[in-house]
């Protein structure tokens, strides 16, 4: 019997992944080079209102953050899937950089980009652990609260 497939873990937790969307700028949501997948940042949440740029750790909770990174992580799933076709062909998820946009005395970086870590333990098994960093900056594009890059290695 054969070990269950990402696709298929995905349907056991009731995830749906989304179209993955093309950048708003001159670059590619993906790179392929060789055996290593590198994955653009992706931001959540999507926002349209631009007059007041939320903060974690002022207008977003930490546990509202933590979700925000396991949106992230639902959406550098599809992509991978968009540029493997098939989730099993990913090797390891190698690294994370994961991106808070938080007050400056917020702390709890960590617990928000586990939202997406815990994801991709999940979806993955031991190939989703990872190495990983996550840190707190000023301001995100378009106001993001949480943005999400990854590195990837991949079976042939």
């Amino acid at each position: 019997m054969s070990a269950i497939t990402p696709e298929q873990r995905l349907q056991q937790l009731g995830l749906v992944l989304p179209t993955v969307s093309t950048p708003r700028g001159n670059f590619d949501a993906y790179v392929l080079d060789g055996h290593t997948l590198y994955l653009s940042g992706k931001g959540s949440p999507l926002r349209n209102d631009m007059a007041v740029v939320p903060k974690v750790g002022r207008e977003i909770s930490t546990d509202e953050a933590r979700q925000h990174a396991r949106d992230v992580g639902l959406h550098l799933i599809a992509t991978m899937q968009a540029a493997l076709g098939d989730l099993s062909r990913v090797r390891r998820v190698v690294k994370l950089l994961g991106m808070v946009n938080a007050v400056p005395d917020f702390m709890q970086h960590t617990e928000v980009i586990n939202g997406c870590s815990d994801l991709l333990v999940e979806v993955f098994g031991d190939v989703g652990r990872h190495a990983r960093s996550a840190v707190g900056v000023g301001s995100l594009p378009r106001g993001f609260a949480v943005e999400i890059e990854a590195v990837v290695s991949i079976k042939d």
